[in-house]
């Protein structure tokens, strides 16, 4: 008995619906089996661990085709969290009316079995977006407030995936695997690359980690490119630690001698915000969005607000407004005197170069 319920025991038919769970599926994967019978086999694992789990089983099956045992499998809990189990089973013939199907049993591996089968799947997944080159780059336009003239853009990643995950995320397991540097820079050609289709009057941010911009390869990408470096802003984001800013500045001194420009992105989301501001001393500083939500409703985010304009005055840096999502917060940051701002009120990232086009003929416009 202590056995059967340490091991979930089920059945499914042959198109792989469940016809049989033990108890057993709600201590492993938070189901009852009256909500897993009836149900198909990918509610409790993805459609590409299913079609990996299946090539799995066709090579352990034994020489009459019958059974397999030790097939490791990667499933999903009710919150979607991940369950690394072991699967045995065998086919089960039509008897007696009955159809076809299989029937078998899981066990949840160890936990540090499963981390390493985790931290596995996780360099194979990226290895895979890094060969296939499965992401592209959308811009977002950046205008200035006072004209409304399309000044800039910022480049963003977007992976072309089905599980949902966000860029952050991406950039997150890349970097758990020691593969962060590969996918950024990956990100960045692929971000330089779709930038010469953009109207050549504005500017294009690119966000890289502090240890990216450490790194010797760097420098080649940015001159491959064929962008003047004067076009290219590096957008640092602030709530990175950074171990020590005097090889981080030396590095960044030679680019900036050419014309390039640095920004400290997300200031104000994280406590290191003023610190980073001091220690780079940025061309660009990127207010938060944590800081424009609902500035033409709170006097105190407004003197904030006309803090900051004022300090960056004072040490010669643009403000960007980051995230104006209502024509409110707009008025606002304008009468502020903020420089220039993005966000969905003002554009939304585009990957069509038909769009790009559209804002030189806001600049032109605008100029005019």
């Amino acid at each position: 008995m202590l056995t059967f319920r340490r091991e979930w025991w089920w059945a499914t038919d042959e198109a792989g619906t469940f016809t049989f769970s033990s108890s057993a599926s709600l201590d492993l994967l938070g189901y009852a089996p009256s909500e897993l019978e009836g149900q198909p086999a990918s509610i409790v694992i993805d459609l590409d661990d299913l079609a990996k789990a299946r090539q799995s089983v066709a090579a352990a099956l034994t020489p009459d085709g019958s059974s397999w045992a030790g097939v490791v499998v990667r499933c999903q809990r009710r919150d979607g969290s991940p369950v690394w189990m072991e699967v045995s089973g065998h086919v089960r013939p039509a008897l007696h009316g009955t159809s076809a199907g299989f029937e078998g049993a899981c066990r949840a591996l160890r936990p540090q079995t499963a981390r390493v089968l985790a931290v596995q799947r996780t360099r194979e997944r990226i290895e895979q977006v890094l060969q296939e080159k499965t992401f592209l780059t959308a811009f977002q336009p950046i205008h200035e407030l006072a004209t409304g003239a399309v000044i800039g853009v910022e480049a963003l990643a977007r992976f072309i995936d089905d599980d949902g995950g966000s860029p952050e995320h991406w950039f997150s397991e890349a970097a758990t695997v020691g593969l962060a540097a590969d996918l950024e820079f990956a990100a960045l050609e692929s971000a330089l690359t779709a930038a010469t289709g953009l109207p050549p009057h504005l500017y294009v941010a690119l966000n890289l980690s502090p240890e990216t911009c450490l790194d010797p390869r760097l420098p080649g990408f940015l001159a491959r490119s064929g962008i003047a470096p004067k076009r290219l802003v590096l957008e640092l984001t602030e709530n990175l630690s950074v171990a020590a800013y005097a090889p981080l500045v030396a590095a960044l001194a030679p680019l900036r001698g050419q014309g390039l420009r640095i920004a400290v992105d997300d200031a104000g989301a994280g406590f290191a915000s003023m610190r980073h501001i001091l220690h780079l001393h940025p061309d660009i500083i990127k207010l938060d969005r944590s800081l424009i939500a609902g500035i033409d409703q709170d006097p105190g985010q407004r003197a904030l607000g006309a803090a900051m304009v004022e300090f960056a005055q004072q040490i010669q840096a643009q403000l960007v407004a980051e995230g104006i999502e209502s024509e409110a917060e707009l008025s606002a940051v304008t009468r502020l005197g903020m420089y220039s701002g993005q966000g969905y009120v003002l554009g939304r990232p585009s990957a069509a170069p038909q769009k790009w086009a559209t804002w030189e003929a806001l600049e032109r416009r605008d100029t005019v």
